[in-house]
């Protein structure tokens, strides 16, 4: 039986043409640094009364499929987050191509996650994902990353 190793791990995103839908085709391979990314189905006590003195079974509640996201941020793949983040760009040029992203639009895309590791093999897919919030640092030395907080 194969072990899964990070080294292989794979992640590909593509935009969403109607909520929560994963598109079947058009996904783009992402560089990423780490995820956490996952689902989980909470259980919902019951709060009804009258059914006697036994509570009742519990009920399960939305699923919710969250998580971090850090990138790295290159010439790339970046874009694609910023995409993701602020909503496509105003591109302008012909040669040399400008790309202005604008923040405070009323409507981003959704995009659907799938992460992966062939070894074992376990994919996992993440639809109607959007960027809660996008943050990096940025120091004299060391790798430049960004973690990217992704809700439903």
């Amino acid at each position: 039986m194969a072990r899964a190793q990070g080294a292989r791990a794979q992640m590909a995103l593509a935009f969403e043409t109607t909520y929560g839908t994963p598109p079947e085709s058009g996904y783009t391979n992402m560089p990423f640094a780490s995820t956490t990314l996952g689902a989980e189905q909470p259980l919902q006590t019951s709060e009804l009364l009258g059914y006697g003195r036994d509570p009742l079974d519990p009920i399960l509640d939305a699923v919710p499929a969250d998580g971090s996201v850090t990138v790295p941020i290159d010439a790339r793949a970046f874009g694609t987050w910023l995409k993701a983040t602020f909503g496509a760009p105003t591109t302008t040029g012909t040669d040399l191509y400008t790309h202005v992203f604008q923040s405070g639009s009323w409507s981003l895309p959704s995009f659907s996650v799938e992460t992966g590791l062939p070894e074992v093999p376990s994919y996992a897919m993440y639809s109607g994902c959007m960027v809660d919030s996008l943050s990096w640092q940025m120091a004299r030395c060391g790798l430049l990353t960004a973690p990217l907080e992704l809700r439903p």
